[in-house]
């Protein structure tokens, strides 16, 4: 048994450098075997455990659905006003640990050794880890919400009866001062998708890298707890982070599906006068899976890679035909504005305590960070997957700064387009549509509307479609015992019922408002997951030559 108490978890082996000794080999615990044509390679008990969990979660929705929904509405609620300060606390938490280690000298440190090389080129790998973080929520709540933060922020503070406040302004709003509310709104966005969200991302990508290229050990989360728990990690402590890994994927992915299917249905109906409602959304999750399973089937470099590099290539073109049609001139010297203005507000948005902007604090920044959290084994494990060969100094610029700064960019361009149409154009339509319907009544004023619409369907559509051909993959990969090439069914497997819980969710148990409490719900416990891997990240990276 091996020392849990102190850095002696590891020492140098017979491999490389700095690989951890233990027993322990990939797949020691699976269960293979074959049901008809079809193999199986599974490990257990995490398998078992997470299968029939998902199974019981969907029979329990559809049988009672009115419990279902009262359950997730209580859960919401109570995660939100409970744990706000839990989330905000943490994710300043990973900001600064990201921070620390791009400037000191264990960002030298390269994943996969002294010798490894990057498996893809930069633009290969900031596509796949672009799309697999970001790609469904740009598209929604791009121009939503910097008009929903410029509103509440121009309304100014209101207060109820007993004196707290009720309006969603951020901080202490801006009433009246609409270039004040313009920069209020824009540096909220921009903290909800700038650093904090790419921090959470880097610190499960880099802990699984590191254990898994430069330790020897098996590509799942339970492997970045080694220093912790030791040779327990291949046990139940093990056994349930993992467990916790695929359900906050699982509900991660199933909320961005039913985001993504609301925004592709609203776009057929400003387009093509499709109906708006819960059937049309379950034929394009339903169409939209059936896409992602012939991805999946192709592979991670002839499908996720490929519909990622289109994906970045047609997002890049909507991003250059909104500068040009747009308002130009105020949008190129604003974004460097906006930029500076998230960096002022900074101190006071990420502040966990004594806030009176409780509204903002709880429905966006707890919503969005428990996302965030629940996206991270997934989004974390794919970016290790891709990301062997570079050093951690070039994983977290890469992996933190730039996608920080093109969410930056393209908040700016597609928000203040937006705004800048209801303030300067008198243009109210934009604000009053529904959030899904934002976009497209935006592009509506634009030229070329007809087709700048049908390239926002597709890229909402790609962008659903390499998350959940990713999510497949990565939670085939947690369910294999750290199996990358396990059999091609159980990724169909995983792929399906991704699917199946954002239609259960959809159509039993309350809508969107479900999916964003499974999110909540999953998030909260996994926080914990991911603050214990700073510390594993950290003793990990003073183990290893540089």
């Amino acid at each position: 048994m091996t020392d849990t108490s102190s850095d002696s978890a590891i020492r140098p082996a017979d491999g490389p450098a700095g690989t951890i000794v233990t027993d322990y080999t990939i797949g020691r615990d699976n269960i293979e075997g074959s049901l008809g044509p079809f193999g199986f390679d599974i490990h257990n008990p995490v398998f078992g455990i997470s299968a029939a969990s998902v199974i019981a979660f969907v029979v329990f929705t559809l049988a009672l659905p009115d419990t279902a929904s009262t359950i997730f509405t209580w859960l919401f609620t109570v995660v939100t006003t409970t744990f706000d300060w839990l989330f905000l606390g943490a994710g300043d938490i990973f900001v600064i640990v990201c921070l620390l280690l791009i400037v000191t000298r264990l960002g030298n440190v390269r994943l996969g050794g002294r010798d490894a090389t990057p498996d893809f080129s930069y633009i290969g790998w900031f596509s796949m880890l672009f799309a697999a973080g970001m790609g469904i929520g740009l598209m929604f709540y791009g121009v939503s919400e910097p008009l929903s933060h410029f509103s509440s922020s121009f309304d100014g503070v209101v207060a109820g009866a007993d004196g707290l406040r009720t309006d969603w302004a951020p901080l202490g709003a801006a009433a009246g001062d609409q270039t004040e509310a313009f920069r209020l709104g824009m540096a909220a966005t921009i903290f909800h998708w700038g650093l904090h969200p790419w921090a959470i991302y880097a610190v499960v990508g880099l802990s699984l890298a590191l254990f898994s290229y430069n330790k020897g050990l098996p590509l799942t989360i339970r492997s970045a707890f080694y220093p912790i728990f030791g040779e327990r990690v291949w046990g139940w402590p093990g056994h349930v982070i993992d467990i916790l890994a695929v359900f906050a994927t699982l509900f991660g992915l199933a909320t961005s599906l039913g985001l993504g299917a609301a925004q592709a249905n609203a776009g057929l109906h400003q387009l093509y006068g499709v109906p708006i409602g819960p059937i049309p959304e379950v034929i394009l999750i339903i169409g939209i899976t059936a896409i992602a399973l012939f991805s999946v089937v192709r592979g991670l470099e002839a499908g996720v890679k490929l519909l990622s590099e289109i994906n970045m290539g047609l997002a890049f073109l909507l991003l250059l035909f909104v500068v040009i049609a747009g308002p130009t001139v105020l949008l190129l010297t604003s974004s460097a504005d906006f930029l500076l203005a998230y960096l002022e507000y900074l101190p006071g948005l990420s502040n966990p305590f004594g806030r009176e902007d409780v509204s903002f604090m709880q429905g966006w920044t707890s919503f969005y960070w428990a996302w965030w959290i629940s996206w991270s084994p997934f989004v974390g494990m794919f970016i290790a997957r891709v990301s062997r060969g570079r050093t951690v100094r070039e994983f977290l610029i890469c992996v933190l700064l730039i996608p920080s700064l093109v969410c930056v960019l393209w908040m700016s361009i597609f928000g203040g387009t937006a705004i800048t149409q209801v303030v300067r154009d008198g243009y109210t339509a934009v604000q009053e549509a529904d959030l899904p319907l934002q976009l497209f009544t935006m592009l509506d004023v634009l030229p070329l509307a007809g087709i700048t619409s049908v390239i926002g369907i597709v890229l909402v559509i790609v962008f659903f479609v390499t998350s959940s051909d990713s999510g497949s993959l990565v939670i085939d990969t947690i369910t294999a015992g750290g199996k990358v090439d396990a059999p091609m069914p159980q990724r169909v497997f995983w792929c399906v019922f991704e699917g199946i819980v954002a239609i259960v969710l959809l159509l039993s148990a309350g809508g969107l408002k479900s999916l964003q409490s499974m999110v909540i719900s999953t998030g909260l416990p996994f926080t914990f997951v991911l603050l214990v891997m700073c510390v594993s990240i950290w003793r990990g990276l003073l183990s290893e030559p540089r």
